[in-house]
C-alpha cells in the first residue's frame, strides 16, 4: 500500500490480489457447461417435462391398474348407444368427469386407462429395442472404426447388406415363421413371442445406421494422443474399445437414443396397424390407433386422441434429442 500526495492511499496490484484471495473463480466441467446450456433452452426443458410425464405414466400404469386407480378392462355398456352401433352416447366420444377421454366404442372401456396402460407396453417394447440397437451399434461401430483391414471391411459389408433389405416387408414376411421359431425355442406363445420378435427385428434393422455414426466418430478418435499412449503402454483392444473410446462417445449415444426411441414407438404403431403387433385386445398405442381407424367417421374423438398421444410422444422425444445435441456440442450454435 502506498500514500498519495493528498494523503490518500492506493492499492498496488499485489494488494488487490491479496485482498481478493478469498474470492476464487471456479471453473466448470464440460458436463456442467452442457447442463447450463440445456437449461437455457426453454423448448428443450418443456420437452424434458413432457417426456418425464410420459415415462412416469408408463412406469406407474401397472401399479395404477393393480390398485384400481385406472381400469382399462371394465366395460361400461350403459354409456353406449345401441341404436348407433354401440357408439358412446353424447358428444365427443362420451367424455365426462368419470371418463376424461371418453369410452371405447362397442367395448365401452375407459379410453384414458387404455392409453396409459398402452404407453407401458409400447414404451417397454421401444425401450428394449432401442437399448439393443445401441449395444449392437456401439460395439460394432467401435470395432469397425478402431480396427483396420478385414474386421472393418466385414462389418461394413454386413451393414450394407442389412440396409439393403426393406424393413417393413421383412417384418411382414417373417412374422409368422419367426414367431413360431421363438415359440419352439421356449418363448411363451402369444404376446411374449410377438413382443420379442418386434424387439429383435427393430434392433437388427436399426443398429447399422448407428454403427456408421459411431464408426465415423471413432475414425477421428483413434488418431488422438491418448489412444496412441494406451497402445504404447500395451493396453489390450478391449481396454482401448471400452476404456478409451467409449467414454468419448457418450454424447452421440445419448442423443441418438432419444431420437431412435420415438421412432420405434411410431414403428410399433405402424406394425399394429399392419397386423404384426401384439394381440388386438392388448392395449398398446398402435392397437388403440388401429382400432380407432374403423370409427374415424362415427366416433372421430376415439381416433384423434391416440393419434395425438403418439404424435406428442414422438415430437417431445425428438425435441429433447435436439436439445441434448445442442447442449453437448458447444459449436452447434456457431
Amino acid at each position: 500500500m502506498s500514500t498519495t500526495p493528498l494523503g490518500g492511499t492506493t492499492e498496488t496490484v499485489a494488494d488487490q490480489v491479496e485482498s481478493g484471495a478469498g474470492t476464487q473463480v471456479k471453473g466448470r466441467s464440460p458436463r456442467q457447461l452442457a447442463v447450463a446450456r440445456f437449461k437455457k433452452d426453454k423448448g428443450s426443458m418443456f420437452a424434458l417435462v413432457v417426456v418425464s410425464l410420459f415415462a412416469l405414466m408408463a412406469i406407474s400404469a401397472p401399479l395404477l391398474v393393480k390398485f384400481g386407480v385406472i381400469d382399462p378392462y371394465t366395460s361400461y355398456k350403459s354409456l353406449l348407444n345401441p341404436d348407433l352401433g354401440s357408439i358412446p352416447s353424447g358428444k365427443w366420444g362420451g367424455i365426462s368427469a368419470d371418463h376424461p377421454l371418453g369410452v371405447v366404442p362397442q367395448s365401452g372401456t375407459d379410453t384414458l386407462s387404455r392409453l396409459v396402460l398402452g404407453l407401458t407396453f409400447s414404451m417397454a417394447i421401444s425401450l428394449a429395442a432401442a437399448i439393443l440397437t445401441m449395444l449392437l451399434g456401439t460395439v460394432l461401430g467401435i470395432v469397425a472404426g478402431t480396427s483396420r483391414g478385414f474386421a472393418d471391411w466385414l462389418i461394413g459389408r454386413i451393414i450394407d447388406l442389412t440396409l439393403s433389405f426393406p424393413q417393413t416387408l421383412m417384418l411382414l414376411a417373417l412374422s409368422g415363421t419367426a414367431v413360431l421359431f421363438l415359440v419352439n425355442l421356449g418363448v411363451p406363445k402369444g404376446n411374449p413371442a410377438k413382443a420379442l420378435y418386434i424387439i429383435l427385428v427393430l434392433a437388427l434393422f436399426g443398429w447399422p445406421t448407428f454403427a456408421r455414426i459411431v464408426r465415423g466418430q471413432v475414425l477421428s478418435l483413434r488418431e488422438r494422443e491418448f489412444v496412441d499412449a494406451a497402445r504404447v503402454m500395451g493396453a489390450s483392444k478391449r481396454h482401448i474399445y471400452f476404456k478409451e473410446m467409449l467414454p468419448n462417445l457418450v454424447a452421440p449415444i445419448l442423443v441418438y437414443f432419444t431420437l431412435v426411441l420415438p421412432t420405434y414407438v411410431s414403428a410399433e404403431a405402424a406394425l399394429s396397424f399392419l397386423g404384426v403387433g401384439l394381440e388386438t385386445n392388448t392395449p398398446t398405442l398402435g392397437n388403440i390407433l388401429a382400432d380407432g381407424i374403423q370409427f374415424s367417421t362415427s366416433d372421430p374423438t376415439y381416433f384423434v386422441i391416440p393419434a395425438v398421444v403418439i404424435a406428442a410422444v414422438v415430437v417431445s422425444f425428438n425435441l429433447l434429442g435436439d436439445g441434448l445435441r445442442d447442449a453437448l456440442d458447444p459449436k452447434s450454435d456457431r
